[in-house]
């Protein structure tokens, strides 16, 4: 803290032009931002190579995530990202779309899997394919594999892994979650055990799934169900481990959910249900060779892939404020911590969910990127709109080339009151949650994209009030 302390005191003296009223007056006199000139944004980029030199910055994004992206977008839109923006990532590549990691990723070499540059973001959106050139083009500086370490906000300073210091005017956490992990006395961290959370991560599972023969699934929540579809491409004996008694307790009904099963079973998948791991055994080898449960019976694997879920990365920034009830930084309904100048977006934000009027963290790629758009939005403009998200997520499963039926199913709203359902699943199913308290309808659809995506029927949302 005292070499933070003492470098940030050391910046500020040299370049006083950047302090925070500077900061500020900047901003009001921005509005012309988006328009400015090739040789503005060039004089922008010279003078920024000096304060960099200098250790300060005056936008600094923390993690190198799907929020990181699309918050990298808004501020170019904005003109605001030239010599004035900062990513801090630990990973090797820039941002990118990462629900490809469980989806396309995972295919056989053969049936067209997705690869990088192919999914940076904002290509999941329409958007442009944001390569290290485009950020380069942007005069964004981007920090790979070195991230943050040390934060002291009193000084406004972070400390990353190599020792970088750097002094932010806003900071930006988009830290996102870690994979949970089973413990290692219990063989969580035995060769052939897998957590995807990165593009890392996919390649040590491909590489495995290349050589395997029978995998375990352990969970059977979004990563799991989406790990043992894109393991049937591979024709891989596949078993998906869960305690609970039907497959996504948190979002599908058991009607549902049986059907979704029976999918799963048609392409060879095995289910153990209402089974708790006791510890993953070694072979001769070394390599992870059964799960043992609870009960002692044992499922052979030579390869399995954990999904039980995730936890918000907040550190170094606990001093921020964490909500101890769903985990994450406390932010308001746009996005500010109770430290001024600090915003958190994404799957570490815990937010005021305002149509239901509670607190909470959506761990999905869709309150990622709009997230990360209201809050540059926030911090650059006068807008002072608070976030009105409705929860969405969805999942596309059995894709691959040459799969007898490809599925994507949608989920809108909270799966709270009646249900209602519609149809049997061939080829479409819906179920309505029905919430007489609140007067509102949630509504979840499965669907067969064996059909083109634009004969697919639209998809609404009715919320009633009194």
């Amino acid at each position: 803290a005292a070499q933070m302390a003492s470098a940030a005191a050391a910046a500020a003296a040299g370049m006083g032009c950047y302090s925070q009223t500077s900061w500020a007056l900047r901003r009001l006199g921005a509005g012309g931002g988006a328009l400015a000139s090739a040789a503005t944004r060039r004089r922008n980029c010279s003078v920024a190579a000096a304060v960099f030199d200098n250790q300060n910055r005056e936008y600094v994004i923390v993690g190198g995530g799907n929020a990181a992206g699309y918050a990298a977008r808004t501020f170019v839109e904005h003109g605001m990202a030239d010599g004035r923006l900062c990513i801090v990532s630990k990973e090797a590549v820039p941002p990118y779309e990462r629900p490809a990691l469980t989806k396309g990723y995972l295919f056989p070499p053969e049936k067209k899997p997705a690869r990088l540059p192919g999914f940076h973001t904002c290509v999941g959106s329409g958007g442009q394919r944001q390569t290290a050139e485009w950020y380069k083009e942007n005069g964004i500086e981007v920090l790979y594999e070195d991230p943050v370490e040390a934060f002291d906000g009193k000084t406004q300073t972070l400390k990353t892994s190599s020792g970088k210091i750097l002094k932010y005017g806003s900071l930006i956490i988009s830290t996102g979650c870690a994979a949970a992990r089973l413990p290692e006395k219990i063989g969580g961290d035995l060769p052939g055990v897998h957590y995807i959370r990165d593009v890392a991560d996919a390649d040590s599972l491909v590489s495995s799934l290349g050589k395997a023969k029978k995998i375990v699934v352990i969970g059977g929540g979004y990563i799991g169900m989406e790990v043992a579809a894109a393991a049937c491409g591979w024709n891989l004996d596949t078993t998906i481990i869960f305690p609970e008694d039907h497959i996504m307790p948190r979002l599908f009904t058991p009607s549902l959910a049986k059907k979704y099963e029976e999918l799963y079973e048609q392409n060879g998948v095995k289910f153990v249900k209402g089974a708790l791991i006791d510890k993953l055994d070694a072979g001769s080898d070394g390599r992870v060779s059964s799960a043992i449960l609870k009960d002692g019976s044992v499922v052979e694997a030579d390869t399995v892939i954990v999904g039980i879920g995730a936890k918000p990365s907040v550190s170094p920034f606990e001093a921020v404020g964490v909500n101890i009830e769903v985990g994450g930084i406390e932010v308001d309904s746009m996005f500010r911590t109770s430290i001024p100048s600090i915003f958190a977006i994404g799957d570490v934000a815990a937010f005021p969910l305002k149509m239901y009027d509670r607190i909470a963290r959506v761990e999905h790629v869709d309150h990622a990127r709009k997230s990360a758009q209201h809050c540059i939005e926030t911090l650059l403009t006068s807008q002072a709109k608070a976030y009105d998200y409705l929860p969405y997520f969805y999942s596309r499963v059995f894709e691959y080339e040459g799969s007898s039926r490809k599925i994507w199913w949608q989920f809108y709203g909270d799966n709270v009151g009646e249900t209602i359902e519609v149809g049997n699943f061939d080829p479409k199913i819906a179920t309505f949650w029905i919430d007489s308290g609140n007067c509102c309808f949630q509504y979840l659809s499965l669907l067969s994209v064996g059909l083109l995506y634009d004969n697919l029927l639209p998809c609404y949302i009715l919320q009633i009030v009194d």
